[in-house]
């Protein structure tokens, strides 16, 4: 058995590394899975080390199933004792051999995302804090970026009131989780980490056993994870780790890229060996990568390196607005297509769920089929319907799948017990639900008062109520009206938006539905339905399919595509506009985008729009701030985006900062935005913008007929129609 065939000198060094501490630096496409088999395969068969000896962790039981089936393919042989395993599950192994040391009892169970909310809103109710002002979400995630930190309750930091809020909801949360022995996802590593801190005889005893600790993804670890595994390599110091601080994108979900850094200062004597070869992308692609990423502070730079030739230039499209991006991206597929490529080659990524919606629009009336990674279809969403079971509950009251889906949502105190008893009253009345509720809607003048407790029928007097005033607004609002009095009525974004990642996502697509509803003010409510009904009815594709694949940019870590469509790049999409104020931040908006163009192996195509909607509004936009760092010769006749100018939503000193600009030449625009200038072929148009680049006047101007065209003033030969401007 060969392991060293077919690995470049980059990974046989990786692969040979003698004992002690081992930092490989991969970049994108360059093999690390492969080494860290590899190597797991090297220490057993070459260096003798027993499977019982050696640990490895990674992220994913998917990621760990590969590599167990990968290295005993290389060893022709099962490895039994071999701990391999996702970071959770090799935690729960260790908790419950050692739970004499612990407050819990080996037979915990863990709590899923559901138990946990629930237990940290019966810890709300009986401290009396209202959930309104204080989400179950929001302090969920508080407690948990806390046990990710190591930070019991008896240790968390109070600075305001909220923070005395969090620490209260903490200390009962895990009061309510021991008394159940139950732990969550984040007290698996949190006890763990604790445990090997506190007992040394427990961190001798696993720091013994383990000669060998290899790490996948280390750059997604967070510090919890970081001091598991720094005590566990404490004895035989033999821990290699396989990361990329440049792919960290996942701060988030407590992620820090900055345990990199951490290691190399806790192990000094590292060898840090760089995997700089890619096996995937043309060499356009990587500098172009390269130019993005460089910009990031306190990193060790790669240079990476392809045997696979320049290949095609980069495709930078500047486009009118979402509408024109969507239509741009499916007929450039088509025509591939047509052309015999295999619809599985492409893929279109985007940084919010939110933008999917256009581009699923678009696949749709072009009759194309496409699958959606990494989230659910955007009507699909929860969010989505239940604003549109909202609607159709007004336009229908009769459509009690609707019903059901909002009458508790969000929670008015309408229980199960409530609901069954309101059906059992339909049934004896022979009438509806709706009905029931529309006549509940007189309060206590209503017959069917009485059938209820007083707090139920208090509840559904209230809903009937308001679906009362609903109905009669039907026929005078326009559905994107109707939909922001149901919105304000109900108190919808504060349900959904808890400053949490998750609750701010699911908001942007209740304002990307609201962007839609504007497009059928002169067309009404039925239309409005009945056009979403034929979108949401879609069957779901199979994963397997030969079909173009759809995707956030989170979404696309480890994949890869013969040809992607990043689309969205303006400022305030990528980088976000939350991300502002934030350099740390903005440096992992800068690794998203370089995650997303490493994903491409033979061409690449960067979409920015010179308009986008914003709460049902149009405005303008500018380019991506890290679209002026791509180089004009890797781009397609030139990088067309302005180099230089602060944008028109971002304060110029955050611009200066965060992406220094080149010196432009000043010269005298001659077209302004608003002028009405005549094209010799294309006709009358406006003018939309104007902008000195390179010496040479560019002006984009909408034509009627033909659209937004990007001329040279200097060849374009235009006319000025009305000089008043």
């Amino acid at each position: 058995m060969n392991l060293l065939a077919n690995l470049n000198p980059q990974q046989q060094q990786a692969l040979t590394a003698g004992t002690g501490p081992v930092l490989v630096l991969a970049g994108p496409g360059s093999g690390k899975t492969r080494v860290l088999t590899n190597r797991i395969a090297y220490l057993i068969s070459h260096l003798g080390v027993r499977p019982y000896n050696i640990l490895a962790v990674t992220f994913t039981n998917k990621a760990a199933r590969q590599m167990q089936q990968r290295v005993e393919e290389l060893l022709g042989e099962n490895l039994r004792g071999l701990s391999l395993g996702t970071f959770h599950a090799t935690c729960a192994r260790l908790l419950r051999r050692e739970a004499d040391y612990l407050p819990f009892k080996s037979s915990f169970v863990i709590f899923n995302d559901d138990d946990q909310r629930n237990l940290v809103k019966r810890a709300l109710r009986e401290f009396d804090i209202d959930e309104k002002r204080y989400r179950p979400h929001s302090v969920h995630g508080s407690i948990s970026r806390a046990k990710n930190e190591l930070i019991l309750p008896a240790e968390y930091p109070n600075t305001n009131y909220r923070d005395e809020v969090v620490a209260r909801v903490y200390t009962r949360y895990q009061e309510l989780l021991l008394s159940s022995n139950a732990l969550d996802f984040d007290d698996l590593l949190m006890w763990t980490a604790r445990l090997l801190e506190e007992q040394p005889a427990v961190r001798e005893k696993y720091s013994r056993r383990y000669e060998h600790v290899l790490v996948d993804e280390f750059q997604d670890t967070n510090m919890a994870q970081y001091l598991l595994l720094k005590h566990l390599a404490a004895f035989h110091r033999n821990i290699f780790v396989v990361g990329d601080s440049d792919q960290s994108i996942y701060r988030w979900r407590g992620a820090d890229h900055r345990n990199v850094q951490r290691f190399e200062q806790d192990f000094p004597d590292a060898q840090v060996i760089l995997l700089e070869h890619n096996y995937r992308s043309t060499q356009i692609i990587l500098d172009a990568a390269m130019a993005v990423i460089d910009r990031n502070p306190h990193r060790t730079r790669k240079s990476l390196f392809t045997e696979r030739g320049s290949g095609d230039k980069i495709i930078l499209q500047e486009v009118f607005d979402g509408r024109e991006e969507a239509s741009f991206v499916v007929n450039s597929i088509a025509q591939e297509v047509l052309q015999g490529a295999e619809p599985g080659n492409f893929a279109v990524m985007y940084r919010t769920n939110a933008q999917s919606r256009q581009l699923e629009e678009a696949f749709l009336q072009a009759n194309l089929p496409y699958k959606l990674v990494g989230a659910q279809r955007f009507y699909g969403r929860r969010e989505v319907k239940d604003i549109l079971a909202y609607l159709h509950l007004v336009y229908n009251p009769e459509n009690e799948t609707s019903l059901l889906r909002v009458i508790n949502t969000p929670r008015r105190k309408i229980g199960n017990k409530t609901l069954e008893d309101l059906r059992t009253l339909a049934i004896n009345e022979n009438t509806s639900l709706s009905a029931i509720l529309l006549d509940l809607a007189q309060g206590e003048g209503s017959e069917f008062y009485g059938s209820f407790t007083r707090g139920a029928g208090l509840a559904l007097s209230r809903f009937g109520d308001l679906l009362t005033g609903w109905r009669a607004l039907i026929n005078d609002l326009p559905p994107l009206g109707l939909m922001d009095r149901i919105l304000n009525d109900v108190d919808y974004q504060s349900y959904l938006d808890d400053g949490s990642e998750e609750g701010i996502d699911r908001w942007d697509n209740v304002l990307e539905l609201r962007r839609l509803a504007a497009e059928y003010s002169d067309r009404g409510i039925t239309d409005f339905l009945q056009d979403i009904a034929l979108v949401s009815d879609q069957d779901t594709l199979d994963e397997t399919a030969n079909v173009p694949t759809l995707m956030t940019l989170h979404a696309a870590k480890g994949l890869e595509f013969p040809v992607v469509f990043i689309a969205g790049l303006q400022d305030g999409t990528l980088p976000h506009v939350r991300s502002f104020d934030d350099p740390e931040a903005m440096a992992e908006e800068r690794r998203l985008l370089y995650v997303g163009i490493t994903r491409a192996k033979d061409r690449l195509y960067l979409l920015h729009a010179l308009n986008r909607s914003t709460y049902g509004y149009t405005e303008p936009s500018d380019p991506s701030r890290y679209l002026s760092d791509i180089p004009d010769e890797l781009v397609e006749g030139g990088n067309q985006v302005l180099i230089g100018k602060p944008s028109r939503t971002v304060r110029a000193d955050l611009w200066e900062a965060a992406s220094p600009a080149s010196p432009v030449p000043v010269l005298q625009s001659e077209y302004k935005a608003g002028m009405q200038v005549r094209h010799p072929a294309w006709g009358e148009g406006m003018v939309l913008n104007s902008k000195i680049q390179d010496g040479e006047e560019i002006v984009d101007v909408f034509f009627e007929d033909k659209g937004l065209k990007k001329l040279a003033a200097s060849l374009a030969k235009l006319e000025l129609v009305n000089t008043n401007q």
